[in-house]
């Protein structure tokens, strides 16, 4: 890949000031500062395994609570991951991926298909991990999709643990993501559809 495939989104409302850099083709190093430590944590699960460099930062709201920041850090992610990756040109497009984690059994599958479909069935044993409310996993994922324009299926197979599951979701999306969007050298310089646009 001789272009870099790099974005930096900013994302100011009355309820949230977000700035995400990111990097496609990273060695999955990252950096937040959002209030959200579990989010952070799950977060740092996407870049370690989708080689994905992530500087983060996210204030606003949180007094109140942490649905808007983390709504609008999957929005800026979205944004972002889709000015990075740009016409699609030779992307593999398509990745899944399942991820174990003792007990837990989690399968992700993404589609850069430039249709935002989401359909999350992942139940989740407890309501909330410490601070942080499971349903916000949702929120995420929803403003991901809406924003990278990607089609998005996530099931948890098996888990009692709730942070299991939700770890293995977010290791099976940074595998998944990381798939669907190596350099697939037999594409060249094509869009992988029969359109000729995503």
């Amino acid at each position: 890949m001789s272009e870099e495939r790099t974005a930096t989104v900013e994302r100011d409302t009355r309820e949230t000031q977000i700035r995400v850099k990111l990097n496609l083709d990273g060695s999955g190093t990252s950096r937040f500062k959002t209030g959200v430590p579990f989010l952070e944590h799950m977060l740092d699960q996407v870049s370690r395994h989708g080689m994905i460099d992530f500087d983060i930062n996210a204030s606003g709201d949180n007094h109140i609570d942490d649905h808007h920041a983390v709504e609008d850090i999957g929005i800026s992610i979205g944004m972002a991951v889709a000015k990075a990756v740009g016409d699609k040109r030779g992307i593999t497009r398509y990745g899944h991926a399942y991820v174990p984690l003792d007990e837990a059994l989690s399968r992700v599958v993404i589609d850069f298909s430039g249709r935002p479909e989401l359909v999350d069935t992942v139940e989740y044993t407890r309501n909330s991990l410490g601070a942080f409310d499971t349903q916000l996993f949702h929120e995420f994922f929803q403003g991901f999709v809406n924003h990278a324009n990607v089609t998005l299926h996530i099931d948890n197979i098996r888990g009692r643990n709730a942070h299991h599951q939700a770890e293995t979701v977010f290791k099976a999306f940074g595998r998944a993501l990381r798939m669907a969007l190596t350099i697939d050298e037999r594409m060249a310089d094509n869009i992988p559809s029969t359109k000729g646009s995503l």
